[in-house]
Formats: C-alpha cells, sequence, structure tokens
C-alpha cells in the first residue's frame, strides 16, 4: 500500500510538473502573438477591426441610403499565408503584412478607409460616387502590382471581395458576409483574383432542423425582425469561421 501510494503521489506530481509546463508555454506563445500583433499594428497604423464595424455600421442608414453616395467594401486577404508562418518564422510573416498593408495604402483613392481587419486580412471602405465597376478596376489595378516574395523567392497573392451597401446588402453582418463570400469565391477558382458579390442560390429548409429549432428560429426572427433566411446564413458563418473553412 506504502508503495502504491507513493506512485500515485510521484503520478499526481508529474501531471502537475506537465500542467505548469504548458501553461506557461501557452503563456508565452500568447504573449509572442500579441507582441507581434503589436508590432504590425505599430508599423502600419490603421484601424482595426473593431473600427471596421463601427464606422460600417455608421454608414448603413436610411439618411445615407436616401443620400445617393455608394458605400462600398472590400475584404483583402492573402493568400496560403499560414505557410509563410509554418515554412519561415513569425518575423517573416510580420513582414509580409507589413508590405501588404503599405502597398494597400496606395490604393485609398480620395473617399477610402483601410483597416487591419484580422490577422492577414484587410479591409476597405469607400463613400461617395465611385461605381462599384471603378472600385473593382481599382482593386484589380492594385492586385496586379502586388509584389511581395518570400525568401525562397515565391511570391505572395491576395484575394479580393468587393460588397455594395444597399444593393447586396443594407446589415452589417450580410454585407459583410458578401463580401466575405466573394473573396471566398476568388481563392475558390484559383485565388489571387477580385470578385464582386452576386445574387445568391437559396435552399429551402430540410430535414437538418429538428421542429423544436424551427419554432426556436421563428420566434428569434419575429422578435429582431430578421428573416429567417438571414440568421441561418448568420449562424452557417459563424460556423464555418470557427472550424476556419
Amino acid at each position: 500500500k506504502a508503495i502504491r501510494r507513493q506512485r500515485q503521489m510521484c503520478i499526481r506530481d508529474s501531471i502537475e510538473r506537465i500542467l505548469k509546463i504548458f501553461l506557461k508555454g501557452g503563456c508565452t506563445m500568447a504573449n509572442t502573438k500579441a507582441e507581434h500583433h503589436k508590432r504590425v499594428d505599430e508599423a502600419l497604423n490603421l484601424k482595426g477591426g473593431k473600427e471596421f464595424e463601427e464606422d460600417l455600421q455608421a454608414l448603413l442608414t436610411a439618411e445615407n441610403a436616401e443620400e445617393g453616395d455608394n458605400v462600398i467594401i472590400v475584404l483583402v486577404d492573402l493568400d496560403n499565408f499560414a505557410r509563410v508562418n509554418s515554412d519561415f518564422n513569425r518575423d517573416e510573416g510580420d513582414r509580409v503584412i507589413i508590405e501588404t498593408g503599405k502597398h494597400l495604402k496606395n490604393y485609398l483613392g480620395e473617399n477610402g478607409t483601410l483597416y487591419r481587419v484580422g490577422g492577414d486580412e484587410f479591409g476597405f471602405i469607400f463613400k461617395g460616387q465611385m461605381e462599384k465597376e471603378d472600385i473593382f478596376l481599382l482593386m484589380e489595378d492594385m492586385r496586379k502590382n502586388y509584389d511581395v516574395k518570400l525568401p525562397d523567392g515565391m511570391a505572395m497573392t491576395i484575394s479580393i471581395g468587393i460588397a455594395t451597401a444597399f444593393e447586396n446588402a443594407s446589415r452589417y453582418q450580410e454585407l459583410v458576409r458578401m463580401a466575405d463570400s466573394a473573396m471566398f469565391r476568388a481563392k475558390y477558382n484559383g485565388r489571387n483574383k477580385v470578385a464582386l458579390a452576386k445574387e445568391e442560390k437559396m435552399v429551402p429548409k430540410t430535414s437538418h432542423y429538428t421542429q423544436d429549432q424551427l419554432k426556436r428560429l421563428n420566434l428569434l426572427s419575429k422578435r429582431e425582425g430578421i428573416g429567417e433566411a438571414i440568421l441561418l446564413r448568420e449562424a452557417m458563418d459563424m460556423l464555418l469561421k470557427k472550424y476556419d473553412v
């Protein structure tokens, strides 16, 4: 019994040491990630994802819809960025993001604002008389002139999605989702492309949902004044982002 107790104590001690090592390593990784994020932000001096949402929400009003000025958003994502950090290091990843941000700054035009909305994702908001076709040509020029290379000589590329407020969507979540879907289409069709948001084909609700879920969805739709299809699309987008698809 004494030997058994001694073994149990040794096992507990070992587990505690392992947990301390992992917890310490996790904190170190979190601190390192924060340091890299701060370094990139200081180098680019751009607004972030929170400001992107706040600024866009402020523009999606009935008054702006009636004014006649166009509100167009653009999402830009680096292609195959994961391999930069894995094949090289985070410092190289920072350099790529910084050089990309500097390149994008050259394409703001008179009424554009650039944001770093995520790690390697950027967003533009354009408000004014420019049409979506003008923005498309501007982004196409930006894509063609993008010239960032890795130490092994491989050229980085970017994929871009564009959505127009009050035409593609009037709510923040829907508009961003439309731009994100366009960007995904650009990546799916070979990457290094610019894509405009387009009308999406909807499929009817199926037996994938329980009756209780559909009833609760109906109650939520009535309470928020938002269509069930829109709520389902938002939920699906959250699910896809959770699993990084």
